[in-house]
C-alpha cells in the first residue's frame, strides 16, 4: 500500500518531508501537497509538520553530494510548481543519497533529466521577469508591478530588482498566485494582497496613480515608437523573445 506524505506545499515542507521518508522507513510512497490532497481508502497517509532542523539536515547532506548550481536547479524545479515535481524531487534525492558519487550528470536517470529541464525552464522565465517587469508610480510613491509568470520566479528575481533600485520603495506582485515581495529601502518581504474592487484584483492601479504616471508612460511609449525600424520588423523573432502573454503589462504595447 502507498503512503501519501502530505506537507504544507514549502520546499522547507518538502525537504522535511524527504526527512521523515527516510526517519520512518517508509519504502512506497507519494508526495501531496496539503491543500491538494484528496484522502482514500485505499492509501495510508502520514501528515507532515515543516522543521527547519530537518529540513536543513537534509539540505546540508544535499551540499555534500552536490555542487551549487545542482542544488540552484533543485529549488527551480520545485518553483516550476508542475504536477508531478514533488515526486521527481523525491526520486531526484534519493538517487543522491543512494550513490556515493556525484549524479547530477546522470541523465540516464529520468528524474535527473526531468530537474534539469525544469530548471532550465524556471531559469529562462526568471530572466524574462527581470526584463519585462513594468513598475507604475502610485500617489504614495511605491512603485509598484504586475506580473504573471508560468512559474513562481518571485523568489528568484527579488535579489535582481533589490540591487537595482535599492533607493526606491517598490512592490512586485505576482496576479496568478496572490502574492507579493515588497521592499522597504531595507530587506524584502513577502506579503499577501487585498484590494479593493476598483483596481481589479490589483491588476489596474489607474485611480491610485501619481498624476505623473500617465505621462511618463506616453514618453516611453513615443521612445518606443522612435527607435522601432519598421524596416526590419521580424514579428516572429520578436515573439520568440517577448511571448505574448507578457504584453498585457508592458505600456510600450499598448500603443
Amino acid at each position: 500500500m502507498i503512503t501519501v506524505v502530505t506537507y504544507d506545499g514549502s520546499f522547507e515542507g518538502l525537504l522535511t518531508a524527504v526527512f521523515e521518508v527516510y526517519e520512518y522507513k517508509l519504502a512506497e510512497v507519494a508526495f501531496s501537497r496539503s491543500s491538494n490532497y484528496q484522502d482514500t481508502i485505499f492509501n495510508t497517509t502520514h501528515q507532515v509538520v515543516a522543521s527547519g532542523d530537518k529540513c536543513r539536515r537534509v539540505w546540508k547532506g544535499l551540499e555534500h553530494k552536490l555542487s551549487a548550481k545542482a542544488l540552484g536547479d533543485l529549488y527551480k524545479a520545485f518553483l516550476s510548481e508542475q504536477p508531478d515535481i514533488d515526486n521527481v524531487l523525491l526520486d531526484y534525492i534519493r538517487h543522491v543519497f543512494a550513490n556515493t558519487v556525484s549524479v547530477e550528470q546522470d541523465f540516464s536517470h529520468p528524474a535527473v533529466l526531468r530537474v534539469v529541464q525544469m530548471a532550465r525552464m524556471v531559469h529562462r522565465e526568471k530572466h524574462r521577469m527581470e526584463a519585462f517587469v513594468r513598475f507604475q508610480l502610485t500617489r504614495d510613491h511605491l512603485y509598484y508591478a504586475v506580473v504573471e509568470p508560468d512559474f513562481d520566479v518571485l523568489p528568484l528575481i527579488r535579489q535582481h530588482f533589490q540591487d537595482r533600485y535599492a533607493d526606491q520603495l517598490w512592490l512586485i506582485y505576482d496576479a496568478r498566485r496572490k502574492y507579493g515581495i515588497y521592499y522597504d529601502k531595507e530587506s524584502v518581504t513577502t506579503v499577501a494582497m487585498h484590494f479593493s474592487e476598483e483596481v481589479a484584483a490589483g491588476k489596474d492601479i489607474r485611480s491610485i496613480q501619481d498624476e505623473q504616471e500617465g505621462l511618463y508612460q506616453l514618453l516611453w511609449q513615443q521612445y518606443f515608437s522612435s527607435v522601432n525600424i519598421l524596416a526590419r520588423k521580424n514579428t516572429r523573432l520578436h515573439i520568440q523573445h517577448m511571448p505574448r502573454r507578457y504584453w498585457k503589462y508592458l505600456p510600450e504595447k499598448l500603443l
